[in-house]
């Protein structure tokens, strides 16, 4: 597929998904996974409400059928199918009359954004609540309000998707979404989106390593996750958290808790050559699902790919966050550096030097042709080899001697692939 016909089908994907009331258990849940499996074959998965997970457990299932508010003369001023934030998420059942003072205890505005509603939850405290734009709350009256929230808080399941590709390794490259925001484009369909594009992308190319993506509710989901696959997590190798791709933002990377992992080097490596803005922030215990991962337990080497962070941004958690923020070229930029990352990730090898004791002689091996072959500025591509050779001493990766040698990745992996063919080179 061309590379702007990816960033239309992600659109694409976020269109269906928006409409979608999702939370971090419940229908919109499901039918959220479903979609995404129209895409690629994601297994679902329920967990019961109530099954222990380290230090939590997992919540009762929420879900929700309509909710409104309506005044004296039963006009609907706030309603829940026009927009689904206008609801606490997570809120209780409520049908009830009300004054207009105890109402706006349960109000949420956003009084510097006065057309934007905000996007409030109320996960572990059993409350409920509306979000209306600011100008609505001001026209609100002195009068009694009739207050309906028709939703139930039982016993069910959390509900997460996974996919695993395998390669000609066990060793795993986990890729990591949050499904759980009602309808928020950025944060966080275009998470969904380029993650199912890069796993239908990566289920028909040949890799090294196998490759797990994970499509799960916020915090919890991760949690769980890792609570009932521990023994799996040994085999991850390199992780990205994707969120927040498809702001007009440069891309932001926050690195895992080591700081220094192979896929903090990668990214950072693929970003300072992208010829592009970008930043990158070490790691910090708040944000997304990377802060369990990267937990002291596991310390996995997961970092977090995104373009504006969390909170850094106006539209963040509000109703501006829609279909109109979202760009398809912007998805599709992030789409195409985190393919550059895993480009990267499957070629970066470590090799000996099978002829250490000065140069070997190339012109009697024929590479001085094979380099003309490959299509490269032939000095370059000699200057990559002399560098391999020198550096291939089993301490440095081709990452290693690219940054070393300034030659660029992918002219030292042709230089490898020649030498590999001449017998001068050992993988270990």
């Amino acid at each position: 597929m061309k590379i702007n016909s990816l960033g239309k089908k992600m659109y694409g994907l976020i269109e269906k998904l928006y409409p979608v009331c999702r939370s971090i258990t419940g229908n919109g849940v499901r039918d959220t996974l479903k979609i995404i499996g129209t895409e690629i074959p994601i297994t679902v998965t329920e967990v019961k409400s109530g099954t222990q997970v380290f230090d939590w457990v997992v919540p009762m299932e929420w879900n929700i059928e309509d909710a409104y508010i309506k005044n004296s003369k039963g006009e609907k001023l706030v309603d829940f199918k026009n927009n689904n934030l206008h609801v606490v998420n997570y809120s209780i059942p409520v049908r009830k009359t009300v004054s207009l003072k105890e109402l706006k205890e349960h109000l949420f505005s956003l009084p510097d954004h006065p057309d934007w509603i905000p996007y409030r939850t109320t996960y572990y405290d059993e409350a409920w609540g509306f979000c209306l734009s600011h100008s609505q709350l001001l026209d609100l009256k002195d009068e009694q309000y009739e207050v309906v929230i028709d939703s139930s808080l039982e016993k069910g399941s959390l509900i997460y998707g996974e996919l695993l590709i395998k390669g000609a390794l066990t060793d795993e490259v986990l890729i990591s979404t949050h499904i759980c925001h009602p309808s928020m484009c950025n944060d966080n369909l275009s998470g969904i989106a380029v993650a199912a594009c890069l796993a239908e992308y990566l289920s028909q190319t040949k890799n090294r390593y196998s490759y797990r993506f994970l499509f799960i509710p916020g915090t919890i989901g991760s949690i769980t996750w890792l609570a009932l696959n521990e023994k799996k997590t040994g085999k991850i190798k390199h992780g990205l958290v994707l969120t927040g791709l498809g702001d007009s933002g440069s891309i932001t990377y926050k690195k895992s808790r080591r700081g220094n992992a192979e896929i903090d080097r990668v990214t950072e490596y693929v970003l300072k050559n992208s010829g592009d803005n970008y930043s990158i922030i070490d790691f910090y215990p708040f944000g997304y699902d990377e802060r369990q991962y990267c937990s002291p337990g596991f310390n996995l080497p997961v970092g977090t790919f995104m373009r504006s962070p969390h909170g850094k941004y106006p539209e963040y958690h509000t109703s501006a966050d829609n279909l109109k923020f979202v760009k398809s070229e912007k998805l599709n930029d992030s789409l195409q550096k985190i393919k550059s990352v895993i480009e990267i990730l499957e070629g970066n090898k470590t090799f000996f030097s099978l002829n250490p004791k000065c140069e070997p002689q190339l012109g009697k091996r024929g590479i001085y042709k094979a380099m003309n072959a490959v299509g490269e500025d032939k000095a370059k591509l000699q200057m990559a080899i002399l560098w391999i050779l020198n550096l291939s001493d089993g301490s440095n990766s081709l990452l290693d001697i690219a940054e070393k040698s300034s030659c660029g990745f992918g002219l030292i992996k042709d230089a490898s692939t020649i030498l590999l063919k001449n017998k001068l080179l050992k993988e270990i």
